[in-house]
């Protein structure tokens, strides 16, 4: 197994750029018109209507639960390729990597070099300095707001009271191709431009890696639980951490990005809460932490800094 070195914020700060336009809505009560108007100046909206499964075949790496259910979508002609299995010459393209993120140097080494331009990344947490260092800064990146409780069960599309039009998004030269293959699944997915997309992967990261922790904190408690009984303590945990993210990456979250994830959370109350991949999620938080106390600045998320060392972090 391959231990995954990722840059740290600052470097991230240097391969990125702090340049990326500003998406800010000053109405947090038209949160939602506001993101639909933003929708269509950056995106493409597959709106998650069943449609018959494209005649395309892609190549799909990882058998698991996702991966199985995007074979499921398909027209029968997929290659799905598992652990220990060889890359054959005609794998169609593009290739969906659905596999843990501890596992992504791995699939990088076994794809041919002039193939990894087709590579498409589901992974959760902070993936984009990973991507640079390996020469695949414009590699299709999807951020994935459905569930699959098991392999073979059917997908459920993260579909919100805040944002019935749904959240999963994608980014990249093959945007288009992973859309449709959704939209066979009866999945929404909208195809962003790279400033909007990331956006959308910072208020993903801030998600997962606020009610993680919390929900851990409090003795590993759903993320319902997280949501409806420590609202308070994971409103506050969000805003810090979507403050100090949107500083290092020189962005700016919407208003109403605390409304959008809780009602996400609400959406998967049964998904019980762990920290996994620390170093692609809390970890990247962590380390802003110390950059900072290392050059003798305050700590932009100090209750994050405190919650983890509660638990030994």
């Amino acid at each position: 197994m391959h231990r995954t070195l990722l840059p740290t914020p600052a470097q991230f700060t240097s391969l990125w750029g702090r340049t990326a336009p500003a998406l800010f809505c000053t109405h947090p009560q038209n949160q939602l018109s506001a993101r639909s108007r933003q929708d269509r100046r950056t995106s493409r909206a597959f709106m998650g209507k069943k449609a018959d499964a494209p005649a395309q075949a892609i190549t799909i790496i990882g058998g698991g639960r996702i991966g199985q259910a995007l074979v499921d979508m398909g027209p029968g002609s997929d290659v799905l390729l598992k652990r220990g299995s060889s890359f054959p010459k005609d794998a169609p393209s593009p290739i969906i990597v659905c596999t843990r993120n501890d596992a992504l140097e791995g699939v990088i080494e076994s794809v041919p070099k002039d193939r990894h331009g087709d590579l498409v990344f589901i992974q959760n947490g902070m993936l984009q300095p990973w991507l640079e260092g390996q020469g695949l800064a414009s590699a299709t990146q999807l951020l994935v707001y459905f569930a699959v409780a098991k392999a073979g069960d059917t997908p459920v599309d993260g579909k919100t009271d805040v944002n019935p039009e749904g959240l999963t998004s994608v980014w990249g030269p093959h945007s288009e191709a992973v859309a449709q293959r959704l939209a066979a699944g009866g999945l929404a997915c909208k195809v962003l431009d790279r400033p909007a997309f990331l956006q959308a992967m910072l208020e993903k990261l801030v998600w997962i890696s606020a009610f993680m922790l919390v929900g851990v904190t409090h003795g590993g408690c759903s993320v319902g639980e997280v949501e409806k009984v420590h609202s308070q303590q994971t409103a506050e945990l969000v805003e810090e951490l979507a403050s100090a993210g949107a500083a290092a990456l020189g962005v700016r979250l919407e208003a109403g990005a605390w409304e959008r994830l809780a009602a996400y959370a609400r959406s998967v109350a049964n998904y019980p809460t762990a920290l996994k991949e620390f170093e692609w999620r809390n970890g990247w938080f962590k380390e802003l932490s110390r950059e900072a106390s290392a050059s003798g600045k305050q700590d932009p998320c100090p209750m994050h800094t405190s919650l983890l060392a509660g638990l030994g972090y």
